[in-house]
């Protein structure tokens, strides 16, 4: 199943995990590697409890980090787009948006340089919907974190392992952001 017909059929646990565990693997161009301040919005995504509070509190902490241009601009500007309402229709459209947040910021560390390719637009769509697409590793390698943790929270939803499914997912999360760094520290080594 491609990447769009999972947003679609997913519940609203799944599209706010699923938006959070984007956002998550995105945070070191944001807030640096050791900062975790998504980690409120983990708590919520099981069932929306106190999600409006927990999201502006996140706001709150994630527009207190100076954010340059480029990537950490984009991350930023699709938090503040978090809707408050728990919500299957808003979660799904926020969903929809990280996930290609969070393709775009992948490109970026892709590209040589971090330029945008003239054809971005048409490879993630195409990715996205489940087509062969001349994408990089790193963009790859996000896709298939994404459609793997949809698939993992459809797999559990309603079930007693239905905990245990989004911790799986911050795991996913939690390695994507370690590739992240990684790729970010072998770029500032060399141009240092």
């Amino acid at each position: 199943m491609s990447l769009l017909e999972l947003i679609e059929r997913a519940d609203e646990r799944a599209l706010a995990a699923g938006a959070v565990a984007c956002l998550e693997r995105c945070l070191p161009p944001l807030v640096g590697p050791d900062a975790e301040p998504l980690r409120p919005l983990w708590a919520s995504c099981g069932n929306g409890q106190d999600w409006a509070i927990r999201l502006a509190a996140v706001r709150t902490a994630v527009d207190q980090a100076s954010v340059p241009d480029g990537p950490a601009a984009l991350v930023r500007a699709v938090l503040g787009a978090a809707p408050s309402d728990f919500a299957a229709v808003p979660l799904r459209e926020w969903a929809d948006a990280c996930s290609l947040v969070a393709l775009r910021v992948h490109g970026r560390y892709d590209a040589p340089g971090g330029e945008v390719p003239p054809d971005e637009e048409d490879l993630l769509k195409a990715a996205r919907s489940g087509e062969p697409a001349a994408v990089g590793p790193l963009v790859a390698g996000e896709l298939q974190r994404q459609v793997r943790i949809l698939e993992i929270l459809a797999e559990t939803t309603g079930t007693a392992g239905s905990g245990a499914g989004l911790r799986e997912a911050l795991d996913l999360s939690t390695e994507g952001r370690r590739v992240l760094r990684a790729v970010m520290s072998r770029r500032a080594r060399g141009r240092g």
